[in-house]
């Protein structure tokens, strides 16, 4: 995968990969490939914060436990939920703004075991508009 076509299609076959925060409140599932296409998105917050994104609709996330671990942080614009663990402080998916119709899940809080490649693709912020409309098919079932 190269440049802005980074997809998590059909192509694959899914499995179920499993991951969560650091102290274990929080538990998630996603069906993704199990050679995922991330992305690295160089705003300020990604940036700081290390994550590597892998954007699913949200028919393909389930949040297995620790809802109520998970706070809500908001800026800029609002439009996206940044969850943490209120325990760990670890995001470990967020509902972004440029997808909001799906989850973007941290590829380094995946569980081992089901993920066999990552391949990395930058999603540039400076180009929000453009990016964003080049990688809208990610959240779509």
């Amino acid at each position: 995968m190269s440049g802005p076509d980074a997809d998590t299609s059909d192509a694959s076959p899914r499995v179920i990969h499993r991951g969560g925060c650091h102290c274990r409140a929080v538990r998630f599932e996603v069906d993704a490939p199990a050679d995922l296409a991330a992305l690295d998105c160089n705003c300020s917050i990604c940036t700081m914060t290390g994550f590597r994104h892998l954007i699913v609709p949200a028919s393909r996330f389930r949040l297995l436990s620790g809802e109520q671990a998970l706070s809500d942080y908001r800026f800029n614009t609002g439009i996206a939920r940044h969850l943490f663990c209120h325990h760990c402080g670890v995001k470990s998916f967020y509902v972004p703004r440029s997808h909001p119709d799906g989850y973007s899940v941290n590829v380094h809080c995946l569980d081992p075991g089901t993920v066999r490649t990552v391949q990395i693709a930058l999603f540039d912020d400076g180009d929000r508009d453009a990016a964003t409309e080049a990688l809208a098919h990610l959240s779509r079932d």
